[in-house]
């Protein structure tokens, strides 16, 4: 078998467990297709998503979904204000064995998981969040000098409530970065609103089976990074990106006006990640323009602050995109 046969047949397996994995979540989950498919690419570029809307939109139900749909170890955890750094990741403990001989071991924490369920994060304080950095990084935990690698695939998944809640702490912007995508949950239309009730207020509740495992997973993800992408599309992406600069010669009016700081480097990168999974999606070996488009905001929302004049006047950093996008275009 040539090499282009050997690859088409690897991106028809890919489609195929994408799909499958897809309709395996929509047995559960009703509607938010939009947020399932950016939970998919997330994961299979190798990132981690920060799903963001008010409670009881179902964004814990979709992280455990995913999970029942995967073979996969999972955790969850609970952010509140008491919660401990050493809670997430672990500690050493002082142990004593039956002949006398005492020694520290460490007790792994939460965080040693394939796929872990950070609920309400901004509930916790920044010292808390922060515990978080290296292990999304790096996928590493250090504990007391001592390097533990954490398995593979590692994926986070955080839900938070608007800043406006009381009782929330604003995320900092390292820990912002290192979400691939944020992803906001909408309150459902009537009849996805109707759908859910049937299936939660009946005697059978829906439930999602293993249809992939993390060895798949792992396979794909590097499947998806042999999608070439030309010189003029990548560059697409980088003007994008530099268009949220407001010192930048790309940023436009309104970046200049109400933009503080623009997307980091990282965006960029999760801008063509993601538009060369969906190039896989819809058939195709090349990434094209509209692909990095279609995923611009998920993307990049998350990345660019604010000055005080955008937020007094209430601007979106959405709307900044779409500002951008639409200069970069021409």
């Amino acid at each position: 078998m040539s090499d282009t046969a050997s690859l088409q047949t690897q991106l028809d397996r890919f489609r195929d467990d994408f799909d499958k994995l897809r309709r395996e979540i929509g047995k559960v989950i009703v509607g938010q297709d939009e947020i399932v498919q950016g939970t998919l690419l997330s994961l299979l570029a190798g990132g981690h998503v920060l799903l963001e809307g008010v409670p009881g939109l179902g964004k814990t139900l979709l992280v455990r979904t995913l999970a029942d749909a995967l073979s996969l170890k999972f955790s969850r955890i609970q952010f509140t204000p008491d919660l401990m750094p050493a809670d997430l990741i672990g500690t050493n403990v002082f142990l004593e064995d039956d002949a006398g001989r005492k020694r520290f071991e460490f007790q792994k924490g939460p965080v040693f998981a394939n796929i872990v369920l950070a609920d309400e994060i901004n509930r916790a304080t920044p010292k808390t969040q922060s515990a978080l950095l290296e292990a999304m990084q790096e996928h590493t935990v250090t504990v007391a000098g001592q390097t533990y690698k954490l398995p593979e695939p590692f994926f986070v998944l955080a839900t938070q409530n608007p800043l406006e809640m009381e009782g929330t702490y604003p995320l900092p912007e390292a820990q912002l970065d290192r979400f691939f995508c944020k992803q906001l949950v909408k309150f459902p239309k009537l009849a996805e609103l109707e759908s859910i009730l049937d299936r939660t207020t009946n005697i059978a509740t829906p439930h999602a089976t293993p249809v992939l495992d993390g060895a798949r997973i792992c396979e794909m993800q590097q499947l998806a990074r042999q999608i070439p992408i030309a010189d003029e599309i990548r560059r697409f992406a980088v003007q994008v990106v530099l268009g949220t600069h407001p010192d930048d010669p790309h940023a436009t009016e309104m970046t200049r006006r109400f933009v503080r700081y623009g997307s980091s480097p990282r965006g960029a990168q999760a801008m063509i990640l993601a538009a060369k999974i969906l190039a896989i999606i819809d058939h195709r070996v090349h990434v094209a323009r509209e692909d990095l488009r279609a995923v611009t905001p998920s993307v990049l929302r998350h990345r660019l602050i604010l000055n005080f004049e955008g937020q007094a006047e209430g601007i979106s950093t959405d709307a900044v995109l779409q500002d951008v996008l639409a200069k970069t275009l021409k």
